[in-house]
């Protein structure tokens, strides 16, 4: 019996449906086994577009035993919400696979949705066994998973302003830098959206009194220090530096101050996510294997659960979720060349997380440290490809300790390194 079998019953003909999706609309196709069209549908995006589908659905057979199989560009959104209640097997199909199906059935690359529809109900009926459907993940996965996701974007968008700012500063304001440079964090600590605020150019940073510099520290919310602060950051505001001429010091004050608020925004945006991180990923159950990994913290952890999930069948084996992963490396053999490369395609969020859980792991783990030393050392790897090997072992191990619900132990994950040490 096979998988397709079992979800329309033996001995039924089979439905495949493709949805061809857009913003306001979407076409449906339905075909059985034998490839003949057997409905199409133009459905809008909204309750009654959905409730049409599902009334088209049902008349061809759909139940809640035995549902339809749906093929879709996407894995997000409403409309693959309402399909994935129940026991229904989604399957995102990644764009460029089904242009290349297109093309299996027409050299002139015509394209329409309807018949896009068509080609994501075609792809099921001849190829599902080489795809995969969406993961049924818990409700309390796929919740951390947006928050965890959201918060990445929001720590990059923050650092990717904050460079902007510092470029700008560069430009006309180097004292700005040189105030903020001891302080952690830098341009987004409050102190420094105070100050910038107060002085948006050096002209006017260089006219700020002793008590002017005290008061705009404590309105930061800063307890500690504040009067050797003060006199540092007039020392610095007064010293000899080079100047726009005022006409462009104002204007370039004035962009500065627009960017400013873009920085505060961000900021702010990622630490009340980063507080929703930490409040929601540990009440999932496999927070304590995931956080029993050195280098591993809440927000770390949060993102690495939100790209894995928490279906224990997405993944065959290890190897499948080190592929996921991009740390595993690939082999191109042709004749008699053979060559070893890191994977391009691969989840890039995922990916990143690595790098950040190899170079914490280093020095949160002896086992660790020695694993990426005996690469550098042994095998003469450069450190980005120390490092990441060192994330492919432990992203396997990861895989085992969920699969059978166990904590991280130094002396298991890594024996050989060990001893050597030892």
């Amino acid at each position: 019996m096979t998988s397709t079998d079992l979800h329309h019953g033996e001995g039924k003909t089979l439905i495949y449906c493709g949805i061809d999706w857009a913003e306001r609309t979407h076409d449906v196709a339905l075909v059985d086994d034998t490839g003949r069209l057997l409905a199409k549908r133009h459905i809008t995006d909204d309750a009654a577009g959905y409730t049409i589908l599902l009334d088209l659905l049902t008349e061809h057979g759909d139940t809640e035993e035995n549902p339809i199989p749906v093929a879709i560009e996407t894995s997000r959104g409403l409309l693959v919400a309402v399909l994935r209640t129940g026991k229904r097997q989604v399957f995102a199909i990644n764009p460029m696979a089904a242009a290349r199906y297109r093309d299996r059935h027409s050299v002139s690359r015509k394209k329409s949705d309807p018949g896009d529809a068509l080609v994501l109900a075609n792809v099921l009926r001849t190829d599902m066994h080489a795809h995969r459907p969406l993961p049924g993940d818990s409700d309390l996965g796929r919740a951390i998973a947006v928050l965890a996701r959201a918060q990445q974007d929001a720590t990059w968008n923050r650092q990717q302003t904050a460079n902007q700012l510092r470029s700008l500063l560069r430009e006309y304001y180097p004292a700005a830098l040189a105030a903020v440079e001891t302080w952690k964090n830098g341009l987004c600590r409050p102190e420094a959206f105070t100050l910038l605020r107060l002085a948006p150019t050096p002209t006017r940073a260089a006219r700020l009194t002793r008590s002017q510099l005290q008061a705009a520290l404590k309105r930061a919310g800063r307890k500690r220090g504040i009067d050797a602060e003060a006199d540092r950051l007039r020392e610095v505001f007064r010293a000899e530096w080079a100047h726009q001429k005022p006409m462009v010091e104002d204007a370039l004050g004035k962009q500065m101050l627009a960017l400013l608020i873009q920085l505060e925004a961000a900021s702010k945006a990622a630490d009340d996510l980063a507080e929703a991180v930490e409040e929601a990923f540990p009440q999932h159950p496999d927070a304590e294997v995931i956080l029993s990994f050195p280098g591993l913290g809440v927000q770390l952890g949060a993102r690495v659960l939100a790209e894995i999930g928490d279906d224990r069948t997405r993944f065959a084996d290890a190897r499948g979720l080190k592929a996921y992963a991009g740390s595993s490396p690939i082999t191109r053999a042709s004749g008699k060349k053979s060559s070893i490369t890191r994977r391009w395609v691969k989840n890039d969020r995922l990916n990143h997380v690595g790098y950040l859980w190899a170079f914490s792991a280093i020095t949160a783990s002896p086992g660790a440290k020695a694993h990426y030393r005996k690469r550098r050392d042994e095998h003469g790897d450069w450190h980005a490809a120390a490092q990441r090997n060192l994330f492919n072992r432990m992203i396997g191990q990861l895989y085992h300790c969920l699969q059978h619900n166990k904590l991280f132990e130094e002396h298991t994950a890594f024996p050989t390194q060990l001893a050597a040490v030892a």
